[in-house]
């Protein structure tokens, strides 16, 4: 199928690359000149395991491109991927999906059938706006035009991103008419299928179980992302929430969050008390979903209950340095990691950010690494005379304390009376308990963590 992608940032990108690896023809548009270029000369722009091996052996298939009157009237299916950012209410700003939508109602021929999907996160209703944008650009041209508008949210993990692309939970379409839906049966059907030759650097789990496709109604699908997405933040607030009550009554939380993980009704995933929730998902749809809530006034305690335990959590992590050190003025504190996770350079909602702020403002030093996120970190900080550590074993040099922030691999490896030699005063807050308390004293480091 001929398929136009606008938008490619981490879900317009993945799925561009994704597609064109199933062998259908794909073309991507962007309005950042400075990415298409990277991408026309076969640099991938961000920062997620295995885009670029991606990049190197399909990307040379797929025309990028800043017109989207250049590809859209010869597609069959064009999918918007844009951004949707907060407004100040907490809502959703779907002003690029409505001028994405403007702008290829404007160039589609009037006698051919398109199916126009929306895979970007919106509020509920957005189909419905979307189809009404096309139809006010159709009567301005004078013509009847046709073209069938589907929602289609995407599940993916920064990450794991082109893992979730080809091995999905599941696939979810909204839309109201045969047409959309058997186009979107049809661009999915390897996935759906798993007919497809998994790739070497991405084999097909063992496990793995023909994904569902559920077609449903476009409100419907819209909600189904939202919900998803809260009830995971609500998840992972819970058991942060529960790693403050072992904290007062000398419980272990990792002991707690695996002995109800084994509750199938529960299971263990997103039981792992830590910094809480970052990222371009988790606070943006929650803050989405009760700017929704409030429009139709309609209370959501639950949900803001989640929201306040989660930035609580950063908070927490501060405290706890001032209590062992007394005073944070003029105390070194090292950072480990600034990604809001591990395997992406994405700082977006990263506790780190939160934190480091609070520790400048109390006068402390700051010094923070990261495998691949101090570029973006540093955009962060323009204002903050942060010390930014290219090595992980300069960090510790003359720290008063290290918090451990992002759980990437390489800090599970470090070698801890190494660390313990070269710091000032050994004392590591382990924010998401990657490490045994007993091995971390052993080292000579005083160890302090979540719930323990």
């Amino acid at each position: 199928m001929k398929v136009t992608i606008i938008g490619t940032g981490y879900v317009g990108l993945t799925t561009a690359l994704v597609l064109s690896y199933l062998n259908h023809d794909v073309s991507a548009v962007d309005k950042d000149i400075n990415k298409l270029n990277l991408l026309q000369e076969g640099n991938c722009p961000i920062h997620e395991p295995y885009l670029q091996e991606f990049l190197d052996e399909v990307g040379y298939n797929i025309r990028f491109t800043l017109d989207i009157a250049d590809v859209v009237p010869d597609s069959d299916l064009v999918l918007i991927a844009v951004g949707t950012p907060p407004k100040k209410s907490g809502e959703a700003d779907t002003s690029h999906v409505e001028t994405a939508a403007k702008e290829v109602a404007e160039v589609c021929h009037p006698d051919k059938h398109y199916t126009l999907v929306i895979k970007s996160t919106v509020p509920i209703g957005t189909n419905r706006r979307v189809a009404e944008v096309i139809n006010d650009v159709f009567s301005q041209r004078q013509v009847k035009g046709d073209v069938s508008v589907a929602s289609n949210p995407e599940f993916l993990q920064e990450g794991l991103a082109l893992h979730g692309a080809l091995y999905p939970d599941r696939i979810v379409v909204g839309a109201n008419t045969e047409n959309a839906l058997n186009d979107l049966r049809r661009l999915y059907q390897p996935i759906l299928e798993q007919t497809f030759d998994s790739p070497t650097l991405l084999p097909r789990p063992e496990s793995y179980h023909l994904p569902p496709m559920m077609t449903t109604d476009p409100n419907s699908a819209e909600m189904i992302k939202y919900a998803a997405n809260t009830f995971l933040a609500l998840k992972i607030s819970f058991i942060n929430e529960i790693a403050g009550l072992c904290e007062e009554v000398r419980a272990d939380v990792t002991e707690v969050a695996r002995g109800i993980g084994l509750d199938s009704r529960i299971g263990h995933r997103f039981l792992r008390a830590g910094l809480g929730w970052g990222g371009s998902c988790y606070p943006k749809d929650t803050a989405a979903l009760l700017g929704v809530a409030t429009e139709n006034d309609y209370e959501m305690p639950i949900t803001e209950a989640a929201r306040k335990v989660n930035f609580k959590q950063r908070k927490h992590i501060v405290d706890k340095l001032r209590e062992v050190l007394k005073t944070l003025e003029g105390k070194t504190i090292g950072i480990l990691g600034l990604s809001f996770k591990p395997n992406t350079d994405d700082v977006r909602e990263a506790p780190s950010l939160d934190i480091i702020r609070q520790l400048v403002d109390e006068g402390a030093v700051v010094r923070a690494h990261d495998p691949v996120a101090i570029p973006n970190a540093k955009n962060a900080f323009s204002d903050h005379s942060i010390h930014f550590i290219p090595d992980v074993y300069q960090l510790p040099m003359n720290t008063d304390a290290i918090v451990l922030v992002t759980e990437w691999d390489l800090y599970h490896k470090l070698d801890l009376r190494r660390l313990a030699k070269l710091m000032k005063t050994p004392i590591l807050i382990d924010g998401r308990n990657v490490y045994s308390p007993q091995d971390v004293i052993n080292a000579g480091i005083h160890y302090i963590g979540i719930g323990r």
